[in-house]
C-alpha cells in the first residue's frame, strides 16, 4: 500500500515551506492567491487528502460578483444551451465567486429588451446580452455605463463605442463561408436565398454583407435574391421557403443567417432529392444535426458556446475589478463547422 502524502510531501511538491502550507490549510495568515493555487494544484497532483478543503478555502476568500445575462426566446433550444453554459462558466470563474442571473426576452422589441436589461442591472455588477442594434438600447447602455455597470454585447454587436466589449464570432467571415460552400456544392448556378432575423441585428447585417460580397467577387454566375427578414420565426421561414420554391424552381442555395432554421428544414424535407437547394444553417441543435444526418443541410456554422462563455465571464470579472476599458474592443472566437460526415 502506498504511503499517504504528508504535509511535508505537499510542501516539497509545491515548492513552499511547511509553514506556508499550514497557513493555506488553516487560513491563519493571508497567503497570496498565486501561492494558494500552487499549493492546491500540488495537492491535487499528489493526492493530498485535504485538496478539497484548500479549494473551498480559496473560494471563500475570493470577492463575490453577480453577473447578469439577457438572452432571447426562452423556449429556443440554442438559447437554453447558452444559458446552461453561462451558469457553468460563472460557477467555475477564476479570481472571483460568481452568481449568474439569467433572463430571456420574448421578442426583439427594443422596449422589452431595455426593460429587462434595467431590471437585471439593478442587482448585477456587470451585464451581457443579445440584442438588435437600436438607439433605445444604446441609450440604456450609456445610462448603465454612467452608473459604472459594464455592458457586453453577445453574438451580434450593438452600442459600439459605448458598450464595454463584444464577444462572439466574426460574422463577416461567417457570411463569406456560407456563400463559399453554396458555390462549391450547388448542382448548377442559379438563384440563392438569404434569410436574416432583423436588419437591426448588426451580426446578421455583416453576414449578409459577407455573403453577397463573396458571390459578387468569386461567383457572379449566382444570383442572390432580395434578403428576407424572418424575425427568427420558424413559421415565417417555412412559409417563405415554400413560396420561394414555387416562384423559383431553380433555387440552388439557401442560407438562414439567424434563427428560424427549423422552418426551412421542414419545408425542404418535402422536396425530392434532386430538387434540394444547398442549405446552410447556424448553430448545432437536435434539428440541425438531424438535417445534416438526412443530407437536407450541407453545413452548420456554430458558435463555440463553452469557450465563449468562459471568455465572457473572465472579461466581465476583469471589467468589474479594473474598471472600464479605455478602448472598448471585440473578442472574436473561431466558429465551428459541422458537416454530414463529422457529426
Amino acid at each position: 500500500m502506498s504511503k499517504r502524502p504528508t504535509i511535508t510531501d505537499l510542501a516539497h511538491a509545491s515548492g513552499v515551506s511547511v509553514a506556508t502550507v499550514d497557513r493555506v490549510l488553516n487560513g491563519r495568515l493571508p497567503v497570496r492567491e498565486e501561492t494558494q493555487r500552487r499549493v492546491y494544484e500540488a495537492a491535487t497532483a499528489i493526492g493530498y487528502h485535504a485538496a478539497g478543503l484548500i479549494a473551498q478555502r480559496m473560494r471563500k476568500e475570493l470577492p463575490e460578483h453577480r453577473l447578469g445575462f439577457l438572452l432571447l426566446r426562452p423556449k429556443d433550444v440554442f438559447y437554453g444551451a447558452f444559458a446552461s453554459e453561462l451558469e457553468k462558466a460563472v460557477a467555475r470563474a477564476h479570481g472571483f465567486r460568481g452568481t449568474a442571473a439569467i433572463d430571456f426576452s420574448e421578442s426583439l422589441a427594443p422596449e422589452e429588451i431595455v426593460e429587462r436589461l434595467r431590471r437585471l442591472a439593478a442587482h448585477c455588477d456587470a451585464v451581457a446580452l443579445v440584442s438588435p442594434d437600436h438607439p433605445t438600447v444604446t441609450a440604456a447602455v450609456a445610462e448603465l455605463k454612467e452608473r459604472g455597470i459594464p455592458v457586453f454585447s453577445l453574438l451580434s454587436d450593438f452600442a459600439t463605442g459605448v458598450r464595454e466589449g463584444y464577444v462572439g464570432i466574426d460574422n463577416l467571415k461567417v457570411g463569406r463561408t456560407a456563400a463559399w460552400m453554396i458555390s462549391k456544392c450547388a448542382r448548377k448556378p442559379g438563384n440563392v436565398a438569404l434569410f436574416v432575423g432583423s436588419h437591426r441585428f448588426h451580426g446578421h447585417e455583416l453576414r449578409e454583407i459577407g455573403f453577397r460580397a463573396f458571390f459578387r467577387e468569386h461567383a457572379p454566375e449566382f444570383s442572390v435574391l432580395e434578403t428576407i427578414v424572418n424575425n427568427e420565426s420558424r413559421e415565417t421561414t417555412q412559409v417563405a421557403i415554400t413560396d420561394l420554391l414555387k416562384k423559383n424552381p431553380d433555387l440552388v442555395g439557401c442560407y438562414v443567417a439567424g434563427g428560424g432554421i427549423e422552418g426551412a428544414i421542414s419545408a425542404i424535407r418535402e422536396l425530392a432529392p434532386d430538387q434540394l437547394p444547398v442549405l446552410i444553417c447556424n448553430e448545432i441543435t437536435a434539428d440541425t444535426r438531424a438535417a445534416l444526418a438526412e443530407n437536407l443541410a450541407v453545413m452548420v456554422i456554430a458558435t463555440p458556446l463553452q469557450a465563449l462563455c468562459r471568455e465572457l465571464v473572465d472579461l466581465m470579472g476583469h471589467s468589474i475589478e479594473e474598471g472600464a476599458a479605455n478602448a472598448p474592443g471585440q473578442t472574436f472566437l473561431p466558429f465551428e463547422i459541422y458537416l454530414p460526415e463529422n457529426i
